[in-house]
This record gives structure tokens, C-alpha cells and sequence, in this order.
């Protein structure tokens, strides 16, 4: 193989594909990327053996031919390459080594052959749907932060995609629930996306996903089994195992009857909550929430080091009542919402509380409270 190919092409490519190699590998061809140079494009891959993605970059191709190379070392040289640079790739005659250079720096890579880079199969989809960018990121932006980290509830750690009637129209839906708070957007469900299976999408591809959707123009190509899925963005392809579970039936813990409105500045609250949670010790001490008729007092009390209140001007006129929240998670939530206001619809004390953004978008969330 030899070829030689822009710099700021080779160094886009990889920043896309080198972030799903794991740093620590015990199998060391889950450490390299797959490079084929062939036609007038050179194809990269790497993987982990759960995700993998793939993107043809324009390169002039002397001669084709494939190999596997350190990703992390590869990425790392090229980003210290000067801009506008030209980089020649190519492989020793007897495809042991590679050789890198652009201008007066060359470096010489350990390969290992293109015949023992696994091949995540993807098998037959059965239903494909295009979605705009702009959607798709909308629908991981607002549902991601709740996803779970705990390892037992594998089920949770990730965003669950399905259709669903709402209001008379099909919707495609993103929820991602920890337990502790629950995250719901919905999108209008491309036409192709009828029927489909509901599917968990894991952590690591959402956050990989989220990263490649920035380009608001681009429309993203979404083929769906019942055990992997397949993105197109653009020239990259990426293809990923689905969580093999049963999302919980999340319907049940939205509340429905829930009748006292509070409406507050977005950002005034939010920064008040912030201000307040300054002198709590943990991450996950509770605020107080102390509503009356148009005035919310928020509290945090921390034995060891004293307390602090703030007092925000608020739309609501029902009875008084006190309510505790994780104020980190408040504080994610608030973050997501585009309206100037946030609605929280409240119960009691003890009872999951509803929050909604006045910017129209159909997203919810539910917020379950803690004990002050």
C-alpha cells in the first residue's frame, strides 16, 4: 500500500473512528485501525467488537492495499503534524511495518495484517428510515444525562428508541431512565420507521452518535434489527450491537394527576439552585423547595459547614408545600430545556414530580423527589 493523502482529511477521518478503540486492550488488533486504500478513497475502521465505525476519506492511491496500524499512535502523530501538511502512507514489502511521513518527520508503525481485524457482521435490518440530523441530535441531547451507569440494571444504560402513537400521530420516541429521573423527547417518525422494534442503543455508541451528528444539513441513514443498528452520516458508517433487554414499561411512572403548576424562569432558577448547592459537601445533597403563592424559597441545610436560602419570584397559586430534589439533577434537567420558562407540575412531597419546557418541543421530564 501506498498513498498520499491530506493531512486535515486523514486527521478528521480518524478523529471520527480511533475514539471507539479502547486504551486498554488485551487482544492487540482491537488496539489498530483498519486502513484499505483502494479507487481513489482510503477506508478506515475500528472497533471494539459492540461498535464500529467506518469512513472513506479522498486520498491519492499509488498503490492499493490493506493493514492495521495503532490507532491512538496513528491519531496522535497526525494531529502533530503541521496544517496544510501532505502525509505519505506506506507499507514495507513485507507488510510487517508502516512508514509515515510528511516533510522532514517519518515514523515507522508495527502492523499487524488486515486478515485479523474482526468484522462486526451486521446481518439482515428489517426496517430503514431516514432521520434529519437535527432530530436525531434533539432526541439524544435532551434524553442522554439520564441514562444509568449502573452496571446491574444493564437494561438502563442506554437511550430506548421506539414508535408510538401519541395524540393521533406516530412518534419516534427517546427515553432514558436511571430511576432516580426519567427523560422522554419525541420526534414525528419517518416514514420506513413503522413497526419497528423497540431497541436500547448503549452508552458509548450515544455518546460516539452525538459527536457525529453536528453538521445540522447532513439527513442520517438508520437501519434497524432486533440486534444491531447501522447509522449513515455522511461518508462514515457506524454499526452497533443493541442492548439485549427489556426496557422497563416507563408509561407507569409518569404522572398524570398532577395539578399544582409552578412556573419559573429557566435561568433564574437555575442559578439560584446553583448558588444554594454551593455549600452542600456532596454532589448529591438535596435542595428545599418551599413554594407558596409566588414565591419559591430554596434551602440547603449541611451540618457541617451551615446552609443557605434564596428566594425566586414564581408563577403559582395553590396550596404551600415543601419538596426535596437531587440538586445536581435539577440542574441537568433545567439545562435541557430551550424555553424561558420551565412548568413543574407538582403532587405532594412524596410523589414523582412532572417537568415541561414552554418551548414547544415534546419533551418531558420526571423528577422523583427526596427526602429533606
Amino acid at each position: 500500500m501506498r498513498i498520499t493523502i491530506e493531512r486535515s482529511n486523514l486527521l478528521k477521518s480518524l478523529n471520527h473512528v480511533h475514539r471507539v478503540v479502547e486504551r486498554r486492550n488485551t487482544i492487540p488488533i482491537l488496539s489498530n485501525v483498519l486502513l484499505k486504500a483502494d479507487g481513489q478513497n482510503l477506508d478506515m475502521k475500528a472497533t471494539d467488537l459492540d461498535l464500529e465505525i467506518t469512513e472513506a476519506t479522498p486520498a491519492s492511491v499509488e498503490q492499493s492495499g490493506a493493514t492495521t496500524v495503532p490507532a491512538h499512535l496513528l491519531y496522535d502523530i497526525v494531529r502533530k503534524l503541521p496544517d496544510g501538511s501532505e502525509v505519505l502512507l506506506a507499507t514495507s514489502s513485507d507488510g510487517g511495518s508502516m512508514t509515515v511521513q510528511s516533510g522532514r518527520s517519518k515514523f515507522s508503525l508495527q502492523c499487524l495484517p488486515e486478515s485479523d481485524f474482526p468484522d462486526l457482521t451486521a446481518g439482515t435490518f428489517t426496517h430503514s428510515f431516514k432521520l434529519k440530523a437535527t432530530d436525531l441530535k434533539m432526541l439524544i441531547d435532551r434524553t442522554q444525562f439520564a441514562i444509568s451507569t449502573e452496571e446491574t440494571r444493564y437494561y438502563l444504560n442506554g437511550i430506548f428508541f421506539h414508535t408510538i402513537e401519541s395524540k393521533g400521530e406516530l412518534k419516534l420516541r427517546a427515553v432514558a431512565t436511571d430511576g432516580h429521573r426519567l427523560a422522554r423527547a419525541d420526534v414525528d417518525a419517518p416514514s420506513g420507521s413503522e413497526g419497528m422494534p423497540g431497541i436500547i442503543i448503549p452508552r458509548k455508541t450515544v455518546g460516539e452518535l452525538q459527536k457525529l451528528v453536528d453538521n445540522p444539513e447532513v439527513t442520517v441513514t438508520v437501519e434497524v434489527s432486533d440486534a444491531k443498528i447501522r447509522l449513515t452520516i455522511g461518508s462514515i458508517v457506524m454499526t452497533s450491537k443493541l442492548i439485549d433487554g427489556t426496557f422497563p414499561d416507563y408509561q407507569r411512572v409518569i404522572p398524570t394527576g398532577n395539578d399544582k403548576e409552578m412556573r419559573v424562569d429557566c435561568t433564574t432558577f437555575a442559578q439560584a439552585v446553583d448558588r444554594v448547592s454551593t455549600i452542600s459537601s456532596e454532589r448529591g445533597r438535596a435542595v428545599k423547595l418551599a413554594l407558596s403563592e409566588g414565591q419559591l424559597m430554596l434551602t440547603v441545610n449541611n451540618p457541617d459547614s451551615g446552609s443557605a436560602t434564596e428566594e425566586v419570584a414564581v408563577g403559582y397559586d395553590t396550596d404551600a408545600m415543601e419538596i426535596g430534589f437531587n440538586a445536581k439533577y435539577l440542574l441537568d434537567i433545567t439545562a435541557q430545556l430551550s424555553g424561558e420558562e420551565a412548568i413543574f407540575l407538582l403532587a405532594d412531597a412524596g410523589s414523582p414530580t412532572l417537568i415541561r419546557d414552554t418551548a414547544g418541543d415534546d419533551a418531558l421530564y420526571v423528577l422523583m423527589p427526596m427526602r429533606v
